[in-house]
C-alpha cells in the first residue's frame, strides 16, 4: 500500500486514474455519492491533489461522464467488415445495449438522475449524440438513402428512441435482449425509408432481409 502511494505518474495518467476510480465506484452507488474523498483514499492521494485536476466535485463528475461517453463511442464503432449494412447496424446496436447494460447504474444516473439536468452534463450528452448522428448520417448511402436534412432529422429521432427504449428495458425488462436489439435495429431503416421517400430518394435498397 505504501509503495503504491509513492508511485509517480504523469499528470495525464493520474487524472485518468482518478476518473477510472470514480467510474468504478459509480457501478454500485449513486453518482452524487461518489465523493472526491473516497476516490482520493482509494488511489492513495490527498483530497487536495484531486482539486489540482478538477476545480469542483461537479467538474470531476463531468469528466467521468466524458470518459464514459468516449468508451461508449468506442464500443459502438461500426464494424464494416460485417459486410451487410443491416448487420453493421445490428453490431452497433449490440455494442450500445451491452455497454449500457454493463454500466447500468451510471448510465441511468446520467440519463435520468439529478445529473441529467446539469448544463455541463447535458453538453456531454449532446456532444455524444452529435457524434452518433454524424457517424450514422455519413453512411446512409450504404442503405440506398441520400443524406438529406430530413434523413438527418430522422436519425436524431432514432438515437433518442434507442436511448429511451433501452432505459425502459434496463428498469423493466419485459422483452428479451434479442427482441430489444431487433426493435432498435429495424426502427432506423423504417424511419429512413419514410424520410427518404419524403425527400424523393430511392428507398428500394432498404431491406432487413
Amino acid at each position: 500500500m505504501a509503495g503504491s502511494k509513492r508511485t509517480r505518474m504523469t499528470p495525464e495518467a493520474r487524472r485518468l486514474q482518478l476518473i477510472e476510480e470514480g467510474l468504478a465506484m459509480a457501478t454500485d452507488r449513486p453518482l452524487d455519492q461518489v465523493s472526491v474523498e473516497a476516490v482520493a483514499e482509494a488511489v492513495g492521494v490527498s483530497r487536495a491533489l484531486i482539486f489540482h485536476y478538477f476545480d469542483t466535485k461537479q467538474d470531476f463528475h463531468v469528466a467521468m461522464a466524458r470518459e464514459q461517453s468516449h468508451r461508449m463511442l468506442q464500443a459502438t464503432e461500426p464494424d464494416f467488415t460485417l459486410g451487410d449494412p443491416i448487420e453493421v447496424l445490428r453490431g452497433t446496436i449490440r455494442g450500445f445495449v451491452d455497454f449500457v447494460t454493463d454500466n447500468r447504474s451510471l448510465y441511468l444516473a446520467l440519463m435520468r438522475g439529478s445529473a441529467s439536468s446539469d448544463p455541463a452534463m447535458q453538453a456531454v450528452f449532446d456532444e455524444t449524440r452529435t457524434v452518433m448522428v454524424r457517424r450514422t448520417f455519413a453512411n446512409v448511402q450504404l442503405v440506398g438513402l441520400e443524406p438529406t436534412p430530413l434523413v438527418e432529422l430522422a436519425i436524431n429521432g432514432w438515437i433518442a428512441f434507442a436511448e429511451d427504449v433501452t432505459i425502459r428495458w434496463l428498469t423493466d425488462a419485459t422483452v428479451t435482449r434479442d427482441e430489444l436489439l431487433e426493435l432498435i435495429t429495424v426502427a432506423l431503416p423504417s424511419l429512413g425509408a419514410i424520410a427518404g421517400k419524403m425527400s424523393g430518394a430511392d428507398t428500394s435498397a432498404m431491406s432487413l432481409s
